[in-house]
């Protein structure tokens, strides 16, 4: 793998990750329908202005449609995981979601003929283990009965996630990379309206400003991403995935006054450890 896709997955992770922060913040005043609406409404309207700016040409049929159906798996992705969130405690909810990567390694090997090396397996394996540590703390706290619905609802999220990942892969080889940033936005707005519509609230001025900055941001984050997955395999990106938590953590206490745990601090060494380990060749 390339430096330049290690650092712009990586960048994407953490542009993506402060994205959630600033989503968080908003979920606690609108409902999750419109704030997912809204995300991708303004993110359109980035997307749109890239692609006005790069003119690109008309994409073609297959194009539209390939993406058409990841926006549809976007949706899923979020919706899902929103639900297991509601269902589940959030440490739970985590670990079952941040399977994903080992998907995504799964997918790369089945769907893209590709070839993960024993390095690239034990990078996943640090990174799986470190989430494990992170959120170790938090079972057993209890009496508590899962929702059979919160689980599946979880592992559902984490399935699409990846396979949503590895279309990236196959799309960012093929398509350009601001129709697959704007057609995932368009396709994701259209599907959420009516759902959106059908819980709106008015939204503040002040807030409508946070709302343009998670379009930026999430736009801004799937272009590095795209560029990441069209300069390496999927299966080589996918531990990158765990350095999302280390981001939640630092965004957890800027914003939220969440203190990181001593687990969350041993967690990130070796999820730092496994994205070190994948990065290389």
């Amino acid at each position: 793998m390339t430096t330049g896709a290690f650092l712009r997955a990586a960048s994407a992770i953490a542009v993506l990750s402060l994205m959630d922060a600033v989503i968080k913040a908003m979920a606690a005043s609108y409902p999750t329908f419109q704030v997912a609406f809204l995300r991708f409404a303004f993110g359109l309207v980035v997307a749109g202005a890239a692609l006005a700016a790069v003119r690109p040409g008309l994409p073609s049929r297959e194009t539209v449609i390939a993406n058409a159906g990841r926006a549809a798996l976007t949706v899923v992705t979020a919706t899902t995981f929103f639900y297991a969130l509601g269902q589940l405690p959030l440490a739970e909810a985590l670990v079952l979601t941040f399977l994903s990567p080992m998907f995504v390694a799964l997918f790369g090997v089945l769907m893209l003929g590709e070839r993960p090396d024993a390095r690239i397996l034990v990078a996943l394996g640090a990174g799986f283990f470190g989430v494990l540590v992170v959120v170790s703390d938090q079972f057993g706290v209890g009496d508590r009965a899962a929702s059979i619905g919160g689980v599946a609802a979880a592992l559902a999220s984490a399935v699409c996630y990846a396979f949503g990942l590895v279309l990236l892969r196959a799309r960012a080889q093929r398509d350009p990379i601001v129709y697959i940033v704007f057609l995932q936005n368009l396709g994701a707005a259209l599907l959420l309206a009516v759902p959106a519509y059908a819980v709106w609230e008015p939204v503040s001025l002040a807030d409508l400003a946070f709302f343009a900055l998670i379009g930026v941001l999430g736009v801004g984050g799937h272009f590095l991403l795209t560029s990441a997955f069209a300069r390496a395999e999927a299966a080589r990106l996918a531990s990158l995935e765990y350095t999302a938590l280390i981001w939640a953590a630092l965004f957890g206490y800027l914003f939220f006054r969440e203190v990181p745990t001593l687990g969350t601090a041993l967690g990130a060494a070796l999820i730092v450890t496994g994205a070190f380990v994948a990065s290389r060749r």
